[in-house]
């Protein structure tokens, strides 16, 4: 929750020396400020005779006989309440979303009508496994759709989200090394990566060495053969990396790591742009892990469960999370006997509705429709970066994959930042791409428009950011103090981390 108010024309605000009370958004006040006392919009019916009170069935020290405060309204206070609030929010159905760094496209809603069928959200996930076959055998379906789309040999859907298929990842590879009676403790990363790599190879306990990447945004075979080592126990690469370019000598680097007994772990955050086009196993890469919710269904973010799965070669299939879905005589199992296994990663075996829902996302564009779909977005990207090369320059100059990194000279000519830039754009009903990310970018802007936005879409897009450009310029503080529009302003966003006030205090 985030305390209104208006900041300067960067994100750091003077800390209050209290905390601000929240005040409702602009004709919409707060759930507790529409309450009448004894109001009430549903009536339970009386206890029968005989029947336990709620303190006999769950434990008189879960009940509480008060409520200071808390709302008394009708059923239709309540349902236009939180409606109202849902028509505030920006969102991926309602507005263009080119997040970049985290693909926001367009997941068809028949997916979540999948996922949502009886027969799979009503399956109990301690259902014994021969009660559960056609669960179990979409599983294994699955399992082989992202060996055949990724080009490795064997598949664990495990994890919960791409981070943690990161940590699974890098176990496997410390597990691998130790099964052969080496203690390699280092992992390379490029100055390009995803945050999440060196948080990871930091909870698997390895040291993190950086590449530096060339003045072109690219890694280069030579660098990596300058730092791997005996002491190196793989390298992590997303790819296409974070500037949006495709690594062109990754076969090169794989190459060099092997020669020194190191693995290649490529980060598949980014496989919106390879999707039947190229394959990590042919890039040379050891493992891949592949976030579901980003690449094949269900949108990424606001914090809903996600599906890590990695995908390995043969030689690291011994160490995948266990239990290992298994085909028997009797139909399909979980195999626990597993020695060499990293052990589990998770409770139960996965978040299955995610994984109902990349199923039928894979299912119905096929091979050929998984192809399109990353050359549309590839298409995009490069429209976009082509439309806003006169205002908004290319960080690297190279051709872009599924989303491009620009930059802009407004802060020196205007002293307008990228965070009011983006904020202008909610102006626009647009929702602002990823800011200062990747870090090697000064004031970088990532944007990425998947395949799924029309020619108008992008156009009206390139509209909105020459107009800003050119507000800048001419009237720079209608952009320093964006967004104008919208029913909330600039939040203090230091003091909402600092001092979030999270508990409603009726007003003296």
């Amino acid at each position: 929750m985030a305390s209104a108010g208006r900041i300067g024309p960067v994100a750091v605000a003077e800390t209050p020396a209290t905390p601000q009370r929240i005040e409702p958004v602009a004709g919409v006040p707060l759930i507790f400020e529409l309450s009448s006392e004894g109001r009430r919009g549903v009536d339970l019916s009386p206890r029968a005779a005989g029947q336990r009170r709620g303190a006999e069935i769950i434990g008189v020290e879960l009940c509480r006989e008060d409520l200071p405060g808390f709302p008394e309204l009708s059923e239709p206070q309540v349902l236009r309440h939180f409606i109202r609030l849902s028509q505030l929010n920006f969102a991926q159905a309602l507005q263009f979303y080119p997040l970049g760094s985290c693909t926001m496209k367009y997941n068809p809603v028949v997916n979540d009508e999948l996922a949502a069928l009886a027969g799979l959200a009503g399956l109990h996930p301690a259902t014994p496994a021969h009660l559960a076959q056609g669960a179990l055998e979409l599983l294994a379906r699955m399992e082989a759709a992202l060996a055949e789309i990724t080009g490795m040999d064997a598949v664990s859907l495990h994890p919960a989200a791409g981070a943690q298929g990161e940590l699974t990842g890098l176990l496997m590879v410390r597990a691998y090394h130790r099964k052969r009676g080496q203690a390699r403790h280092k992992v390379i990363i490029p100055d390009t990566s995803h945050g999440t790599n060196p948080a990871s190879c930091t909870l698997a306990g390895f040291e993190v060495i950086v590449a530096k990447s060339n003045r072109r945004g690219y890694m280069e075979a030579d660098e990596v053969r300058r730092l791997v080592s005996d002491d190196v126990a793989a390298m992590m690469v997303t790819n296409p990396n974070t500037l949006g370019i495709f690594e062109p000598e990754i076969q090169e680097i794989a190459a060099a790591l092997h020669d020194r007994g190191a693995m290649l772990y490529l980060d598949g955050a980014n496989m919106n742009a390879l999707l039947g086009v190229a394959k990590p196993g042919h890039m040379g890469a050891d493992i891949v892990q592949l976030n579901l919710h980003k690449t094949f269904s269900t949108p990424h973010g606001g914090g809903g469960p996600g599906a890590g799965p990695v995908a390995v070669k043969k030689h690291l299939e011994p160490f995948l999370p266990m239990p290992r879905l298994k085909r028997c005589a009797a139909g399909y199992e979980f195999d626990a006997e597993r020695p060499d296994s990293i052990g589990r990663m998770r409770s139960f075996h996965n978040n299955f509705g995610m994984i109902v829902r990349a199923y039928a996302y894979i299912l119905a564009l096929g091979g050929d429709g998984l192809g399109m779909a990353s050359r549309l977005a590839i298409l995009g990207a490069n429209y976009l970066r082509k439309r806003l090369q006169p205002h908004f320059p290319s960080a690297t100059g190279e051709p872009s994959m599924h989303e491009c990194v620009l930059s802009h000279d407004l802060e020196k000519r205007a002293g307008v930042s990228t965070l009011e830039i983006a904020k202008r754009l909610l102006d626009f009903g647009i929702h602002p791409p990823t800011i200062y990310f990747p870090l090697v970018v000064p004031g970088a802007l990532m944007i990425e428009p998947t395949e799924t936005e029309s020619k108008e879409i992008l156009d009206s897009f390139v509209d909105a950011m020459e107009r800003i450009y050119d507000e800048a310029l001419n009237d720079p503080e209608r952009v320093k103090n964006a967004p104008q529009t919208l029913p909330v302003s600039r939040v203090d966003e230091a003091a909402a981390a600092r001092h979030p006030i999270l508990r409603w205090e009726k007003k003296a």
